[in-house]
């Protein structure tokens, strides 16, 4: 199936008396962005954690494309799944310039795979004439890109963002917010994101998943996707 769905998954921290993800369920298409909002300590970075691995489950199935990735019979390593990861520490090695730090998954690759499709990254980020320029002079936002084009490079089946424009400025955000969603389309790039912010959520995302306690309450298109 063309899908990541998450079945009834239930996840809880060891010693805690309660699950933190209490029965989530979700479907949604690949080729799209979703976006999970909710108020702090609602489970939307656990749910990321255990798709990405980090987290066994209780109980539910996790099944990307039709392979099951997590039960509580079964558990694929996170390094095995084809599953990329942004988060909102930027985290770029300030030793390697932007152009390093994109092929940085693709140490194995032939030099010259590896180095053209850092060129088409870079250059689908917009930032294809800083490639030698290490993090430190890049501002936010580029820092942020180069990220985005870092989690790209392995081209994987789905990409998890957990807040990543939380640590920039409003007008950064607003920037980039938009130009990342458009990153994601040109790439055609199945992504999940986390993010407090709502109006964030419709901006970014073709699907919209609101979590409580745990618990999806809705799921929906977004209004970015029904004037698509």
């Amino acid at each position: 199936m063309s899908t990541l769905a998450l079945e009834d998954i239930q996840v809880r921290y060891p010693g805690a008396a309660a699950p933190v993800l209490r029965g989530l369920s979700l479907v949604q298409p690949l080729g799209t962005i979703a976006c999970l909002l909710g108020p702090s300590g609602c489970g939307k970075s656990t749910a990321l954690r255990a798709i990405a691995g980090f987290e066994p489950l209780e109980a539910g199935r996790i099944v990307l494309a039709g392979l099951v990735l997590s039960s509580p019979g079964r558990h694929v390593e996170p390094e095995r799944r084809g599953v990329g990861l942004l988060f909102q520490e930027i985290a770029l090695f300030p030793h390697l310039d932007a152009a390093a730090n994109v092929g940085f998954g693709l140490r194995r690759r032939p030099r010259a795979e590896r180095d053209q499709r850092v060129r088409e990254l870079l250059a689908m980020v917009g930032l294809e004439s800083l490639g030698a320029r290490m993090p430190h002079e890049l501002s936010g936002g580029q820092q942020q890109r180069i990220a985005l084009a870092r989690a790209l490079a392995p081209s994987p089946r789905l990409l998890l963002l957990d807040e990543p424009f939380s640590s920039l400025d409003a007008t950064t955000r607003d920037r980039l917010a938009g130009e990342v969603r458009d990153i994601l389309r040109a790439a055609g790039q199945t992504a999940l994101m986390v993010t407090h912010d709502p109006d964030e959520a419709e901006t970014i995302g073709d699907w919209i998943g609101v979590m409580d306690g745990g618990r999806l309450v809705e799921w929906r298109p977004t209004r970015a996707a029904a004037v698509q």
